[in-house]
């Protein structure tokens, strides 16, 4: 039989299944207590899609299943292993970690976001990073203080 026709692993097979790692903040891993559950989930389920694929016979298609479980486990288990648990602000008289804020934009707009960590951070869902321009802007304000960004002004509305 010529080699040509054994089941070996292919170079490109091998190079489908070496996925870089996902890149990890520079910045603090600080995280709400949601936030912190939420990563010990993702955690949880990638450690599950792993277990499933292992089973795997064909070594290829193992490795094409297990690739991204993990990925994702080594980022999940150095972000858990950084994670520093904030708790709840204690004041709402200042844009804080964890703290929602309510502000009024120059277009009229009314945008309510709470700063969170950068893993949990979800704008659609009304979650900022607290890394990010416009929370970075925020922190530390009060209630009727103002910030430019982008060319607008944001008005702080509320702090809860």
């Amino acid at each position: 039989m010529a080699v040509a026709f054994t089941k070996e692993e292919s170079f490109e097979t091998a190079s489908e299944t070496l996925l870089p790692d996902r890149p990890i903040s520079p910045h603090p891993n600080l995280v709400t207590e949601a936030g912190l559950k939420a990563l010990e989930l993702q955690f949880q389920q990638a450690r599950e899609a792993y277990d499933t694929a292992t089973p795997i016979e064909d070594v290829n298609e193992r490795r094409r299943q297990t690739a991204n479980p993990l990925r994702d486990l080594r980022y999940l288990a150095a972000r858990l292993r950084s994670a520093q648990l904030m708790p709840d602000p204690k004041s709402t008289d200042r844009v804080a970690f964890g703290s929602t804020v309510t502000f009024h934009r120059d277009d009229g707009r009314v945008q309510t976001y709470r700063i969170v960590g950068e893993d949990e951070a979800d704008p659609k869902a009304g979650t900022i990073s607290y890394v990010s321009p416009v929370a970075r802007l925020l922190m530390g304000k009060a209630v009727g203080d103002m910030v430019q960004t982008g060319g607008q002004e944001l008005e702080i509305i509320t702090i809860t």
